[in-house]
């Protein structure tokens, strides 16, 4: 197994390297059962959410219970190929999600307070 020669080299992970994944490119009709048995090969899975929405169907987040079963996950599942469509395996990046979340309500706090104080911003200068 991989998972036990990293552990006992004591490898540093890259800083990105967490349990939770976010994979993208997912068959629409994929079944959790079919996610459970991709990804529960490389090691035991806390929780599957798959998106279901408009917004979010095709995409999924995996959580494991440890760092390196994730690890590997990522390096043998990017690129897999399921009903053909190839996988993109990434590691969730909480701090990217946090800037767009932040970077959208500061974007609608000004537009708010244009239209309050009746200000127009010409592009034409």
């Amino acid at each position: 197994m991989a998972t036990i020669s990293l552990r006992k080299a004591n490898t540093r992970l890259p800083p990105e390297v967490n349990r939770v994944l976010y994979v993208r490119n997912l068959p629409f009709n994929i079944s959790s059962e079919e996610m459970y048995d991709i990804f529960g090969k490389y090691g035991a899975i806390r929780q599957i959410r798959i998106g279901t929405n408009k917004d979010t169907r095709g995409t999924a987040f995996v959580v494991y219970e440890d760092i390196y079963d994730a690890k590997t996950a990522v390096d043998h599942l990017s690129g897999f190929n399921v009903a053909n469509r190839y996988l993109i395996v990434l590691y969730y990046q909480q701090a990217k999600m946090a800037k767009k979340v932040d970077q959208k309500k500061k974007e609608d706090e000004i537009t708010r307070l244009q239209e309050k104080y009746g200000i127009s911003i010409s592009k034409d200068k």
